[in-house]
């Protein structure tokens, strides 16, 4: 029979909850806690995640794209989109799952971009639909778009810097020296800690005219050449002049987008053919629903997705006698058909996230290209210095060449030359 144990030889808990030398319990003050743990945690997502920069890229799209720019594909062949992921893990280790998301939303597929940066061949899914799922990247293959030669245009030439990738195996651009303002051409959201960034997308023409006009005059009425954002789903701005002012000098407001529609009069219904950049087709349908079983709408016999390849499509049939237009109306007013895009223009400058209206917005993209440029020629110039004096050195070994002969004949060591 075992002996039993004496109390003595039972080791007592010394405090409750803690498992004897698992370490040292620290009483330490909330504000230190969060200073010192939760700080670094929210200006690593901040500055390295969420907020687009004033290249108008956040971290996980530049990476991408200088991927595919060093593998060639600005001019070669489409690639498996899986062989991008892998490369592109070289620089961002955040895994094939987000690195494939990231590329799936900059491609003409996806159609969330009013200027795509990829080119896509195969399934890529629309922003427009949360159902209609994009294909394994095994399946698809991509390339870069013509525009993204305006993305990587001198970037060999010193015109931005470039650090250690996470490992310190290879270098990366920290922003790419684009020739036009892209982060005013392409949407862009992010959700940091504590902020969050909203760019609405604007017209390309448009916007290069714009900073054109405001190099050659500071006092530009950049109304008068932008009138206002454009979106690449279609959709018509409900015109609100204060509203546009208030984003134009604030960077931050709110603007209405209709769906636009036909109305198909030998069959009795309506065609929906673009929506708000803020909803989706199965949000719209399943609200229409709603205020059907609800008896709020009484006009629709039925309701029915038929997007495909010709583009979004939602169609409604309607009940003998209704008013298309009436019923549009009280559709815009209950249901998103009629939704709003916030604007938040959250942009990081220099490191530090700022909120700035499309005027200040340009003032900071010229102030950036202008140093893009500077760059650039001061890099052409020490090559052609680096040059000349190397042009030099040889004009003085043609004019005596016996001696410069002698000099290497005579030296033992070739870096004594």
């Amino acid at each position: 029979m075992a002996k039993k144990k004496s109390d003595r030889e039972m080791l007592q808990p010394t405090a409750t909850g803690v498992i004897e030398g698992a370490g040292e319990i620290v009483e330490q003050n909330i504000v230190y806690t969060l200073e010192s743990n939760y700080m670094p945690y929210a200006m690593s997502v901040i500055l390295s995640r969420a907020i687009p920069e004033i290249d108008g890229f956040k971290p996980s799209h530049r990476k991408l794209l200088y991927t595919m720019y060093k593998k060639g594909l600005l001019t070669g062949n489409l690639t498996k989109s899986a062989n991008i992921v892998g490369d592109t893990m070289k620089l961002n280790p955040h895994g094939d799952a987000a690195i494939y998301d990231t590329m799936v939303r900059l491609s003409r597929g996806y159609e969330a971009l009013l200027h795509p940066f990829v080119l896509s061949k195969g399934n890529f899914g629309k922003f427009y639909s949360r159902d209609m799922a994009w294909a394994a990247p095994r399946y698809t293959e991509a390339k870069l778009e013509p525009l993204c030669n305006e993305l990587f245009r001198d970037i060999d030439k010193d015109t931005v810097d470039f650090v250690d990738n996470y490992d310190n195996t290879m270098k990366e651009p920290t922003l790419l020296p684009v020739t036009f303002p892209s982060v005013l051409v392409n949407a862009n959201t992010g959700i940091a800690v504590g902020m969050a960034s909203s760019v609405c997308s604007f017209n390309l023409r448009e916007i290069c005219e714009t900073t054109a006009a405001l190099i050659r005059d500071k006092d530009h009425d950049i109304y008068s050449t932008l009138p206002a954002p454009d979106f690449s789903g279609g959709g018509q701005i409900v015109y609100n002049e204060q509203a546009l002012r208030d984003i134009y000098e604030t960077g931050r407001g709110s603007i209405k987008v209709r769906s636009d529609y036909t109305y198909d009069k030998a069959n009795n219904c309506i065609d929906i053919s673009s929506i708000a950049p803020s909803t989706t087709i199965e949000a719209i349908i399943e609200k229409v629903i709603d205020l059907v079983k609800a008896g709020k709408i009484k006009e629709i016999a039925d309701i029915r997705d038929e997007t495909g390849l010709n583009g979004l499509r939602i169609t409604i049939d309607l009940k003998r006698g209704t008013d298309p237009d009436a019923l549009m109306k009280k559709l815009y007013r209950l249901t998103p058909l009629e939704d709003s895009f916030s604007c938040n223009f959250n942009i990081l400058i220099g490191g530090t996230p700022m909120v700035l209206g499309v005027r200040d917005l340009l003032d900071e993209w010229i102030a950036f290209r202008i140093e893009c440029v500077r760059r650039r020629t001061h890099h052409d110039l020490r090559k052609k210095q680096e040059k000349l004096h190397l042009l030099y050195g040889l004009r003085e070994i043609l004019l005596d060449i016996d001696k410069a002969v002698k000099i290497v004949r005579e030296t033992e060591q070739e870096k004594e030359v």
